[in-house]
Parts: structure tokens; sequence; C-alpha cells
């Protein structure tokens, strides 16, 4: 290899994506030339920066470690997506994560951009032990209200798994399944397979309501996912209601009861 003083930053920069040795990073922090301090500035920030992530990673981990402890191999996180909307499914989704994985990143999807949950949600369906989805249908809600709902589409989807779990960590509920559970409020932001969980929801019903808007693109759909937005609102007034709607909602049952 060329002394470091030889090489130039952008070889220095690929080298510094290797896990370089102890003895090249003392040869690098000893270079004089402006580029390379700059280059080390920006390599120790990424360190501290990686660092503190697997730090927090590690942090929603802990009631997961204490069940792998107590002899629960498989734990699945329960999340769901689609409370609140006036129009399309309620989405539930269980994810079982490996002891040991890497989805930097990963943390509540409400809190995450359209293009790191659609990262996440492809990282974490190919390193889970396990996953599924479950829903209930708009006229599902109408039957049962919302807290029946979710809890339906939360038992569909661990039915759904190919692994049965052994413990399940659910978002703020529990469900009616013969399975030690815990409910946990705001799990999504305390638990790592509670997060997975609620990644896997959020894309997976923005797909379905994406696919929704071509057969009933009056409502922008692909745009609102279903809540009740200017647009969406608007759009039931001057069109009225479309079979994907929660009639028992109170926007739509007020236009129903107005026509």
């Amino acid at each position: 290899m060329k002394a470091i003083s030889q090489m130039s930053i952008r070889e220095l920069s690929e080298m510094l994506k290797t896990e370089p040795s102890g003895e090249f990073l003392k040869a690098c922090a000893q270079d004089s030339r402006q580029g390379v301090r700059q280059l080390m500035n920006r390599y120790q920030k990424d360190c501290e920066a990686r660092k503190a992530e697997a730090a927090r990673i590690q942090h929603l981990l802990v009631e997961e470690k204490q069940l792998w402890q107590a002899g629960y191999l498989h734990i699945a996180g329960m999340d769901e997506a689609g409370r609140g909307p006036l129009a399309g499914p309620v989405v539930a989704a269980a994810c079982i994560l490996p002891a040991k994985f890497n989805l930097p990143g990963l943390n509540d999807s409400k809190k995450l951009s359209e293009s790191k949950r659609e990262r996440l949600f492809q990282e974490i369906k190919e390193q889970a032990l396990g996953y599924a989805v479950g829903s209930a249908e708009s006229a599902e809600i109408d039957a049962l209200n919302i807290l029946q709902a979710t809890k339906l589409a939360m038992k569909r989807a661990v039915e759904n798994l190919k692994i049965r779990p052994h413990f399940l960590l659910i978002d703020a509920l529990e469900i009616p399944l013969k399975i030690p559970q815990k409910g946990i409020i705001d799990g999504d932001a305390l638990s790592a397979s509670i997060a997975a969980a609620s990644i896997l929801a959020k894309v997976s019903r923005d797909h379905l309501m994406n696919e929704l808007d071509t057969l009933y693109p009056a409502y922008g759909f692909r745009k609102n996912k279903g809540y009740g937005t200017r647009e969406h609102l608007t759009a039931l007034c001057r069109y009225g209601v479309c079979p994907i709607h929660r009639r028992t909602f109170a926007p739509v049952k007020n236009q129903l009861n107005i026509v």
C-alpha cells in the first residue's frame, strides 16, 4: 500500500469505508493536508453518529431482551395503521425480529419520511424471522367499531405468521389470543419489534390506498390515504360516498344523512 502522504483524498476516503486499522487512522490524523483533516473530521462525526444510533437501537430492545432471557424465543411486535381515516381498511402488522439485525434509522413510522419508511420496509422484510399483515375492511369497521376492528386486524396478522410467536408486544392494546402479550403505550417509540411492525403496517396500507386511488380517483386517496383532508371532504360533498368509506365516521355519516 502506498504511504498515506502519497494517497489522494479520494483514495483515503475509499479506505475509510473498509474498516481501517488503528495504524491507518493514526497516520491519517498526522497528515497535514487540509483536505485530509476535513476528511478525518467527517469520519469522526460519522463514527460518533453510528455509535449513538447503535445505542438508540439497543435501548429499543430492552423489552425484547428481557423476554428473550425469560425464554421467549419468537417475540412479535404489533402495530396498526389507519384507525383515523374516513376511508379504507385498518391494517395491522406483526414482526418477529432476530436478536441481531441491521436496521439503521428504525423508529416509529410516524417519525420517518416516506423514503425512509420505504427503505426500512424492504430491509425489515429481508431481515425479519417472520412478518405478516392483517386488515379489517370498512364494512367490518362499521359493524364492529374501530377498536374491535383493529383488534381483528391484529388477530389476523398473527394468524398469518408462518412462525408462531411465543409472546406479543403490542402498541397500546391487548388482543383476544391465547398467546402471552403485553400492551405498551407509545410502544412504536419504545420497542424495536413494535417500531418495525408500525413501518410494515403503515407502508402496506399506503400501498393499498395508492391502488384504491386508481379505482376511486375523485377522492385523492393516493395523497390523503383516506384521512379527512380538505380535499377529501370537498370530494365527499361533491361526489358522495364511495364503497370504501367508513359510514359510521362522522363526516361520512353526515353526508349520508344529507342524501
